[in-house]
């Protein structure tokens, strides 16, 4: 299938792409990378007015370290961030992570700011962006604002960005002193999305879990420091509480069976690797 009419904008400045979404509102839709959004209009399950090009204004291709965090723009692609020497050192969750999101291809294309866009329930970066307390950072014509991503992801692709908000960038907490971190995933192939994935975060005073494919968003919870009985209990509530639900990919008792094996991996090799 070919793609519904559509005008298409290059813009060359963050302020006229702003004002042009400012003026299509909910007709309008901002292209970056493109690879989810363009299938998505090939099939035509999106059918904007307008499509707001972003990948040549220079204010959004930057990534920047603040104190606490490092900062993703707009217009970053996945393969530019996984290439990053001290990725490793700066976010070890999201280094671990980026290898299972697409293929080669589809990284060399994608943004990291449009998959958390796209808030698809089983996406590799949300999930992590949830597992370490990351933030968004919106951009409207008229204001700014930041969105803990607990907040942001509201449902199956559905966010709290607004019509005329543009994700500006996105914030990852930086490795911390003591911290652990550790990510596993089950997909039917490498660069599908996950059945089920889980990220976890382990510091001397708690575990914290976050899980996607289950749910309608990625949701995390956060545990004392468990092991043996204890944990696997725990888990087990964890994984009757995101209410799983059969589908054509996997079962919900299959799905709660990976919540709790890959649970108790990733919080146990988080903990393993805490410095």
């Amino acid at each position: 299938m070919k793609p519904a009419p559509f005008d298409y904008l290059r813009a060359e400045s963050l302020e006229e792409a702003l004002a042009a979404l400012d003026q299509g509102g909910s007709e309008a839709r901002i292209l970056a990378g493109g690879q989810t959004l363009l299938p998505m209009l090939n099939m035509r399950l999106a059918r904007p007015a307008l499509l707001i090009d972003i990948m040549r204004i220079p204010a959004l291709s930057a990534i920047s370290l603040e104190q606490d965090a490092i900062v993703i723009s707009a217009a970053v692609r996945q393969a530019t961030v996984l290439a990053r020497p001290t990725l490793g050192t700066e976010v070890p969750l999201l280094a671990a992570a980026l290898p299972w999101v697409g293929h080669f291809q589809t990284r060399s294309r994608g943004t990291i700011c449009g998959s958390v866009a796209h808030a698809d329930p089983s996406a590799e970066i949300p999930l992590c962006l949830v597992a370490l307390e990351g933030e968004i950072r919106l951009r409207s014509r008229r204001a700014t604002r930041r969105v803990s991503a607990e907040q942001f992801f509201v449902g199956m692709m559905l966010t709290d960005k607004g019509d005329d908000e543009l994700i500006e960038a996105v914030a990852f907490p930086k490795r911390r002193p003591g911290e652990g971190y550790a990510f596993a995933e089950v997909g039917r192939r490498h660069g599908d999305f996950a059945i089920v994935a889980c990220a976890g975060v382990v510091d001397a005073k708690r575990m914290r879990l976050a899980v996607a494919g289950v749910a309608e968003r990625p949701v995390a919870r956060d545990f004392p420091l468990l092991d043996g009985t204890a944990l696997d209990d725990a888990l087990n509530a964890f994984a009757w509480d995101l209410q799983a639900r059969d589908d054509i990919h996997a079962t919900a008792r299959y799905r709660r069976d990976l919540v709790r094996s890959l649970g108790r991996k990733v919080l146990e090799e988080a903990a393993a690797c805490r410095a």
